[in-house]
């Protein structure tokens, strides 16, 4: 049997940081605010999921979220003269009963992102494009795009076989015994009329060095506390 990690776990306080930054004591408290986490990109993906959406990532401070959405189309997201982000931020409002900071990142590289590119072929899939052009064409986007190394996997009943089966196609390298390497991991399922079938897609990007990481989490820690600042500042104001 094999023993397998989620490459995103696996690397969690070394090279990787958690997708939503708050802490709760109470048990109550931590249940209903990882329940509204859930909620929110739920939210977020009914809403703009066809703005293609990378991640989103969450952070609390005292009666503010602060939400970063990382999408490939900004421009879709935040609409004509802020109009649709706007509304997306009156309605996670709504959803939450708090002040919602909303943030929206454009991705650098989108065919090097491993959730887009998983999401690409299943919508592919769903089209009725064949299984191995759509893998074999992400694959030669990403590596085009910068990335070391990417493996697609694709399982359930392809092409409408009978019976399912498993098909890869690999380029490059992929260390997921690595620590400092950064592997960017997804997984998708495309709905046909045979069923579903699962994509999951793991991109190498490099290693992240020891003294890069040092600067990476001061700097995060700067932003933090200024946003904190921040926060309190326009709570003492109210």
């Amino acid at each position: 049997m094999g023993r397998k990690i989620h490459p995103y776990g696996f690397r969690l306080g070394y090279i990787k940081e958690w997708r939503s930054k708050w802490y709760a004591a109470d048990k109550k408290v931590y249940t209903d605010q990882l329940k509204e986490d859930l909620a929110i990109r739920k939210l977020v993906r009914a809403k703009v999921g066809h703005a293609g959406i990378a991640d989103v990532r969450i952070e609390r401070f005292p009666k503010q979220v602060t939400i970063n959405v990382h999408t490939a189309k900004p421009g879709i997201i935040i609409g004509r003269k802020g109009a649709s982000v706007n509304q997306l931020r009156k309605d996670l409002e709504d959803l939450t009963k708090k002040k919602i900071k909303l943030e929206v990142l454009e991705v650098g590289h989108p065919e090097a992102d491993a959730y887009l590119v998983a999401e690409s072929i299943c919508q592919q899939i769903e089209k009725r494009v064949s299984h191995k052009r759509a893998m074999k064409q992400a694959m030669t986007r990403a590596m085009r795009g910068g990335a070391l190394g990417i493996k697609i996997t694709a399982g359930g009943r392809l092409a409408g076989s009978e019976m399912a089966r498993r098909e890869m196609v690999k380029d490059g390298r992929i260390p997921l015994n690595t620590l400092r390497a950064d592997i960017d991991y997804a997984r998708y399922e495309a709905k046909t009329t045979y069923g579903k079938i699962g994509i999951k897609v793991w991109i190498y990007k490099g290693d992240v060095m020891p003294e890069q990481r040092k600067a990476e989490i001061l700097k995060q820690i700067e932003a933090a506390a200024a946003q904190a600042e921040a926060a309190a500042a326009s709570s003492g104001e109210s």
